[in-house]
């Protein structure tokens, strides 16, 4: 589990003594639920996020353990260091937005024939609640050949779980190299 710190102020010169110590600036909110500012140290934060398995995750700060999503974050432009994260609590039964990552599994013929593969979508918007919530969409891309693609359309969505996209949008496909 991920733990935090609560924010007692938010003005600029805490917010600047927090950054040079090593922490990382988060909102905390939800439907409902009064907001919470927290900070997370950096380091434990970005490894914690590359090692999680799910979309959603718990977090403590302070007191309060709290199931959260990230919803948005703020990078420097040029040392591409975390400034800023977002996260939505995922609340049980109410409807949300969530982006689901996508799987692949094997190797498409279409590599084979002068193709490149292409991921046109890393992650699908979908909306549930946080019990539909699916882990992930995982593809089977064996069957690909140059010129295919695998749309939306083509996914299966878990019962209860909405797919707002475009059924024409494709998410993985092989491209013809030039």
């Amino acid at each position: 589990m991920l733990e935090g710190i609560v924010r007692d102020s938010i003005t600029k010169q805490s917010a600047k003594q927090l950054k040079r110590d090593g922490y990382i600036l988060a909102n905390i909110y939800g439907k409902g639920v009064e907001n919470i500012n927290a900070a997370f140290k950096r380091n434990d934060f970005v490894r914690y996020l590359k090692n999680k398995t799910t979309v959603a995750f718990d977090v403590k700060v302070g007191d309060t353990v709290c199931k959260v999503v990230v919803k948005e974050y703020q990078k420097a432009p040029i040392t591409s260091e975390l400034l800023h994260v977002d996260l939505m609590m995922a609340l049980p039964g109410v409807k949300t937005n969530y982006l689901v990552p996508v799987t692949v599994e094997g190797t498409p013929k279409g590599l084979k024939n002068k193709g490149l593969f292409v991921f046109h979508k890393k992650r699908v918007a979908v909306k549930c609640t946080i019990e539909n919530l699916p882990e992930n969409f995982h593809i089977k891309i064996s069957d690909l050949d140059t010129g295919d693609n695998v749309l939306v359309r083509n996914l299966t969505m878990p019962e209860g779980v909405d797919c707002y996209l475009d059924p024409r949008v494709p998410i993985v496909g092989v491209i013809k190299a030039k």
